[in-house]
Protein backbone atom coordinates (compact mmCIF):
# COMPACT_ATOMS: atom_id res chain seq x y z
CA UNK A 1 0.00 0.00 0.00
CA UNK A 2 1.50 3.58 -1.25
CA UNK A 3 1.81 5.73 1.59
CA UNK A 4 -1.60 8.03 2.89
CA UNK A 5 -3.75 5.64 1.20
CA UNK A 6 -6.12 3.98 3.21
CA UNK A 7 -7.29 0.58 4.25
CA UNK A 8 -10.36 -0.46 2.76
CA UNK A 9 -12.55 -2.44 5.09
CA UNK A 10 -14.73 -5.11 5.21
CA UNK A 11 -17.64 -3.32 4.92
CA UNK A 12 -16.67 -0.75 1.79
CA UNK A 13 -15.57 -4.27 0.09
CA UNK A 14 -19.06 -5.91 0.43
CA UNK A 15 -20.33 -2.66 -0.86
CA UNK A 16 -18.02 -2.78 -3.73
CA UNK A 17 -18.69 -6.04 -4.71
CA UNK A 18 -23.12 -5.28 -4.19
CA UNK A 19 -22.36 -2.45 -6.66
CA UNK A 20 -20.05 -4.96 -8.93
CA UNK A 21 -23.00 -7.17 -9.10
CA UNK A 22 -25.69 -4.81 -10.28
CA UNK A 23 -23.44 -2.93 -12.79
CA UNK A 24 -23.08 -4.16 -16.47
CA UNK A 25 -19.45 -4.96 -16.87
CA UNK A 26 -18.66 -2.64 -19.40
CA UNK A 27 -19.19 -0.22 -17.04
CA UNK A 28 -17.16 -0.28 -14.34
CA UNK A 29 -15.42 2.64 -14.46
CA UNK A 30 -15.17 5.89 -12.68
CA UNK A 31 -16.96 8.18 -14.83
CA UNK A 32 -20.17 5.72 -14.32
CA UNK A 33 -22.62 8.65 -12.00
CA UNK A 34 -23.40 4.87 -9.98
CA UNK A 35 -19.74 4.66 -9.27
CA UNK A 36 -19.24 8.32 -8.39
CA UNK A 37 -22.32 8.20 -6.02
CA UNK A 38 -20.95 4.97 -3.47
CA UNK A 39 -17.27 6.40 -3.62
CA UNK A 40 -18.65 9.50 -2.04
CA UNK A 41 -20.76 7.45 0.31
CA UNK A 42 -18.09 5.19 1.42
CA UNK A 43 -15.10 8.51 1.34
CA UNK A 44 -13.33 6.86 -1.54
CA UNK A 45 -11.90 8.31 -4.81
CA UNK A 46 -14.03 7.50 -7.85
CA UNK A 47 -10.86 5.87 -9.41
CA UNK A 48 -10.31 4.07 -6.24
CA UNK A 49 -13.37 2.33 -6.46
CA UNK A 50 -13.37 1.71 -9.49
CA UNK A 51 -9.90 0.42 -9.32
CA UNK A 52 -11.36 -1.98 -6.97
CA UNK A 53 -14.23 -3.02 -9.08
CA UNK A 54 -11.94 -4.21 -11.66
CA UNK A 55 -10.12 -6.17 -9.35
CA UNK A 56 -12.66 -8.06 -8.64
CA UNK A 57 -13.14 -8.94 -12.47
CA UNK A 58 -10.27 -10.57 -11.70
CA UNK A 59 -11.29 -12.59 -9.25
CA UNK A 60 -14.60 -13.36 -11.29
CA UNK A 61 -14.57 -17.26 -12.52
CA UNK A 62 -17.30 -16.09 -15.25
CA UNK A 63 -14.76 -13.51 -16.58
CA UNK A 64 -11.94 -16.25 -16.04
CA UNK A 65 -12.99 -19.15 -18.39
CA UNK A 66 -13.53 -16.36 -21.19
CA UNK A 67 -10.24 -15.08 -20.77
CA UNK A 68 -10.79 -11.86 -19.13
CA UNK A 69 -8.80 -10.44 -17.14
CA UNK A 70 -8.83 -7.50 -14.23
CA UNK A 71 -6.20 -5.97 -12.23
CA UNK A 72 -3.19 -7.88 -10.99
CA UNK A 73 -3.24 -6.43 -7.59
CA UNK A 74 -5.63 -7.90 -5.77
CA UNK A 75 -5.13 -8.11 -1.93
CA UNK A 76 -5.78 -10.71 0.17
CA UNK A 77 -8.48 -8.99 1.94
CA UNK A 78 -10.23 -8.66 -1.54
CA UNK A 79 -9.96 -12.57 -1.79
CA UNK A 80 -11.85 -12.92 1.86
CA UNK A 81 -14.08 -10.83 0.80
CA UNK A 82 -15.09 -11.52 -2.86
CA UNK A 83 -15.27 -15.28 -0.95
CA UNK A 84 -17.38 -14.79 1.71
CA UNK A 85 -20.19 -12.95 -0.24
CA UNK A 86 -19.85 -15.63 -3.41
CA UNK A 87 -20.41 -18.61 -1.10
CA UNK A 88 -23.29 -17.25 1.04
CA UNK A 89 -25.48 -16.24 -1.90
CA UNK A 90 -28.34 -15.98 1.23
CA UNK A 91 -26.76 -13.41 3.38
CA UNK A 92 -24.16 -11.23 1.84
CA UNK A 93 -26.55 -9.55 -0.65
CA UNK A 94 -28.69 -9.17 2.39
CA UNK A 95 -26.39 -8.05 4.63
CA UNK A 96 -24.94 -5.24 1.46
CA UNK A 97 -27.59 -3.66 0.81
CA UNK A 98 -28.69 -3.49 4.92
CA UNK A 99 -24.98 -1.50 5.08
CA UNK A 100 -25.89 0.76 1.83
CA UNK A 101 -29.59 1.49 3.56
CA UNK A 102 -27.42 2.82 6.48
CA UNK A 103 -24.93 5.11 4.66
CA UNK A 104 -27.78 6.08 2.96
CA UNK A 105 -29.50 7.14 6.00
CA UNK A 106 -33.24 5.32 5.11
CA UNK A 107 -34.61 1.65 5.82
CA UNK A 108 -33.61 -1.41 3.63
CA UNK A 109 -37.12 -1.32 2.93
CA UNK A 110 -37.31 2.44 1.56
CA UNK A 111 -34.22 1.97 -0.13
CA UNK A 112 -35.62 -0.82 -2.26
CA UNK A 113 -39.02 0.78 -2.98
CA UNK A 114 -40.92 -1.89 -1.19
CA UNK A 115 -44.48 -0.72 -0.66
CA UNK A 116 -45.40 0.04 3.21
CA UNK A 117 -48.63 -0.99 2.47
CA UNK A 118 -48.17 -4.53 1.25
CA UNK A 119 -45.73 -5.21 4.65
CA UNK A 120 -46.78 -6.42 8.02
CA UNK A 121 -46.94 -3.77 10.50
CA UNK A 122 -44.14 -5.04 12.33
CA UNK A 123 -41.98 -8.42 13.94
CA UNK A 124 -40.90 -11.25 12.62
CA UNK A 125 -42.84 -11.76 9.52
CA UNK A 126 -42.01 -8.20 8.52
CA UNK A 127 -38.49 -8.92 8.85
CA UNK A 128 -39.08 -12.14 6.06
CA UNK A 129 -41.09 -10.11 3.86
CA UNK A 130 -38.65 -7.31 3.65
CA UNK A 131 -35.61 -9.77 3.56
CA UNK A 132 -37.33 -12.00 0.63
CA UNK A 133 -38.63 -8.94 -1.29
CA UNK A 134 -34.69 -7.39 -1.08
CA UNK A 135 -33.79 -10.42 -2.23
CA UNK A 136 -35.45 -10.83 -5.24
CA UNK A 137 -34.62 -7.48 -6.28
CA UNK A 138 -30.66 -7.72 -5.50
CA UNK A 139 -31.08 -11.23 -7.77
CA UNK A 140 -33.18 -9.37 -10.56
CA UNK A 141 -30.87 -6.42 -10.80
CA UNK A 142 -27.48 -8.81 -10.79
CA UNK A 143 -29.05 -11.38 -13.41
CA UNK A 144 -30.40 -7.66 -15.39
CA UNK A 145 -26.97 -6.55 -15.35
CA UNK A 146 -25.14 -10.18 -16.66
CA UNK A 147 -27.64 -10.23 -19.29
CA UNK A 148 -27.21 -6.83 -20.11
CA UNK A 149 -31.05 -5.80 -20.19
CA UNK A 150 -31.30 -8.50 -23.09
CA UNK A 151 -33.29 -11.66 -22.97
CA UNK A 152 -31.27 -14.67 -23.44
CA UNK A 153 -33.80 -16.53 -25.95
CA UNK A 154 -35.06 -13.57 -28.41
CA UNK A 155 -32.71 -11.05 -27.70
CA UNK A 156 -35.86 -8.54 -26.52
CA UNK A 157 -34.20 -5.57 -24.84
CA UNK A 158 -37.60 -3.96 -23.31
CA UNK A 159 -37.20 -4.51 -19.60
CA UNK A 160 -40.75 -5.10 -18.70
CA UNK A 161 -40.81 -8.00 -20.78
CA UNK A 162 -37.71 -9.69 -18.86
CA UNK A 163 -37.73 -12.20 -16.55
CA UNK A 164 -34.62 -13.19 -13.90
CA UNK A 165 -35.56 -16.85 -13.58
CA UNK A 166 -34.20 -19.27 -11.58
CA UNK A 167 -33.06 -22.37 -13.36
CA UNK A 168 -33.66 -24.63 -10.15
CA UNK A 169 -36.47 -22.95 -8.47
CA UNK A 170 -36.96 -20.25 -5.82
CA UNK A 171 -38.30 -22.84 -3.35
CA UNK A 172 -36.12 -25.69 -3.80
CA UNK A 173 -32.73 -24.57 -3.35
CA UNK A 174 -32.32 -22.40 -0.33
CA UNK A 175 -27.98 -21.56 -1.09
CA UNK A 176 -28.71 -20.86 -5.00
CA UNK A 177 -31.61 -18.71 -4.29
CA UNK A 178 -29.49 -15.31 -5.19
CA UNK A 179 -26.53 -17.22 -7.03
CA UNK A 180 -26.81 -15.18 -10.60
CA UNK A 181 -25.00 -18.48 -12.10
CA UNK A 182 -28.83 -19.77 -10.66
CA UNK A 183 -30.45 -17.40 -13.21
CA UNK A 184 -31.66 -16.05 -16.88
CA UNK A 185 -32.83 -13.53 -17.69
CA UNK A 186 -35.27 -14.60 -20.36
CA UNK A 187 -38.73 -12.61 -21.91
CA UNK A 188 -42.28 -13.78 -19.86
CA UNK A 189 -43.77 -16.19 -22.42
CA UNK A 190 -40.36 -18.54 -22.64
CA UNK A 191 -39.89 -18.01 -18.95
CA UNK A 192 -43.24 -19.64 -18.31
CA UNK A 193 -42.59 -22.52 -20.61
CA UNK A 194 -38.98 -23.07 -18.78
CA UNK A 195 -40.79 -22.91 -15.51
CA UNK A 196 -43.31 -25.93 -16.86
CA UNK A 197 -40.66 -27.73 -18.60
CA UNK A 198 -41.89 -26.79 -21.89
CA UNK A 199 -38.30 -25.58 -23.06
CA UNK A 200 -34.91 -25.94 -21.16
CA UNK A 201 -31.43 -24.42 -22.12
CA UNK A 202 -28.71 -27.51 -22.56
CA UNK A 203 -25.73 -27.89 -20.71
CA UNK A 204 -23.76 -26.22 -23.92
CA UNK A 205 -26.11 -23.78 -24.00
CA UNK A 206 -28.53 -24.58 -26.42
CA UNK A 207 -32.67 -24.29 -26.50
CA UNK A 208 -34.35 -27.59 -26.54
CA UNK A 209 -37.93 -26.96 -27.15
CA UNK A 210 -40.43 -29.79 -25.89
CA UNK A 211 -41.46 -32.40 -28.17
CA UNK A 212 -45.40 -31.17 -26.81
CA UNK A 213 -45.02 -27.96 -28.21
CA UNK A 214 -43.22 -29.59 -32.01
CA UNK A 215 -45.77 -31.12 -32.10
CA UNK A 216 -47.96 -28.56 -32.62
CA UNK A 217 -48.42 -27.26 -36.21
CA UNK A 218 -50.22 -23.78 -35.44
CA UNK A 219 -48.40 -21.13 -36.62
CA UNK A 220 -47.65 -19.62 -33.13
CA UNK A 221 -46.10 -22.76 -31.93
CA UNK A 222 -43.97 -22.43 -35.23
CA UNK A 223 -42.83 -18.93 -34.35
CA UNK A 224 -42.66 -18.56 -30.96
CA UNK A 225 -41.31 -22.27 -30.05
CA UNK A 226 -40.30 -24.39 -32.79
CA UNK A 227 -38.10 -21.84 -34.52
CA UNK A 228 -35.41 -21.30 -31.22
CA UNK A 229 -35.35 -24.98 -30.69
CA UNK A 230 -31.83 -25.76 -31.21
CA UNK A 231 -30.48 -21.95 -31.25
CA UNK A 232 -28.02 -21.16 -29.17
CA UNK A 233 -28.67 -18.67 -26.21
CA UNK A 234 -27.44 -15.35 -25.57
CA UNK A 235 -24.64 -15.74 -23.34
CA UNK A 236 -23.95 -13.08 -20.02
CA UNK A 237 -21.06 -11.37 -19.79
CA UNK A 238 -20.28 -12.46 -16.18
CA UNK A 239 -22.30 -15.33 -13.85
CA UNK A 240 -22.48 -17.84 -16.79
CA UNK A 241 -25.60 -20.47 -16.00
CA UNK A 242 -24.19 -23.41 -14.02
CA UNK A 243 -23.89 -26.60 -15.69
CA UNK A 244 -25.35 -28.53 -13.03
CA UNK A 245 -28.17 -26.22 -12.26
CA UNK A 246 -29.01 -26.84 -15.92
CA UNK A 247 -28.02 -30.53 -16.28
CA UNK A 248 -31.06 -30.82 -13.46
CA UNK A 249 -33.68 -28.81 -15.34
CA UNK A 250 -33.03 -31.12 -18.84
CA UNK A 251 -33.38 -33.86 -16.25
CA UNK A 252 -35.55 -33.33 -13.56
CA UNK A 253 -37.80 -30.40 -15.23
CA UNK A 254 -37.58 -31.00 -19.01
CA UNK A 255 -41.12 -32.57 -20.35
CA UNK A 256 -39.39 -34.40 -23.86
Amino acid sequence: MKQGQKQWTRDELILAINLYCKLPFGKLHRNNPDVKHLAKLIGRTDSSLAFKLVNFASLDPSLQARGIKGASNVSRLDKEIWNEFFNNWDILPFESEKLLAKLKHTSVEELNQIPEIILPKKGTEREQVIKARVNQSFFRSTVVSAYNTTCCITGIKQKEFLIAGHIRPWGLDEANRLNPCNGILINALHDKAFENGFLTITVDYKVKISSVLLNQEDEMSKRFFHDYNGKQIILPSRFMPDINLLKYHNDERFKN
